[in-house]
């Protein structure tokens, strides 16, 4: 499958939980990510085993309790914490995980997703869905464009 079918697969999913959403949104690119996804008519969970609530939402601590589950996950957190949730998926039956990456690491592991993909998940390894949902905006389809160039979306 091509960055682009994996993308319009993962943005397709109805129910998408965020991992590393921050109590500290001002800081934290999860947090936008959250807030996009749910104001675009997805149901979003966020996942921050140490939060209560995020944006005025129920938090939850792990996957395994979310009301719904997840038909994908967009993975924000450090990258040391990336493979613990990448496990989770597997064991729960999310089959798409996306890591946050543009021009660093960002939440990207190579461990991570080569479990991913020994397990028959489809990983998207670079981007924001802010670069590709419905009603992007300039700057992030600008980041887009030269991700696009350079090689960077995997």
């Amino acid at each position: 499958m091509t960055y682009d079918q994996k993308v319009k697969d993962f943005l397709n999913q109805k129910i998408i939980a965020v991992a590393g959403v921050s109590r500290n949104p001002k800081t934290e690119v999860g947090n936008a990510i959250y807030k996009k996804l749910r104001d675009s008519g997805y149901t979003v969970f966020p996942i921050n085993p140490f939060a209560e609530s995020i944006e005025g939402d129920k938090c939850y601590p792990s996957l395994k309790v979310t009301p719904q589950k997840a038909d994908a996950v967009f993975i924000t957190t450090n990258p040391s914490a990336s493979l613990d949730i990448v496990k989770e998926c597997a064991e729960a039956g999310i089959s798409r995980v996306w890591f946050h990456r543009s021009f660093g690491v960002g939440s990207f592991s190579e461990s991570a997703a080569k479990f991913g993909d020994e397990n028959g998940l489809t990983v998207i390894r670079s981007g924001c869905p802010m670069m590709f949902i419905k009603n992007a905006d300039g700057g992030h389809r600008m980041i887009a464009f030269f991700m696009r160039i350079f090689g960077k979306l995997k």
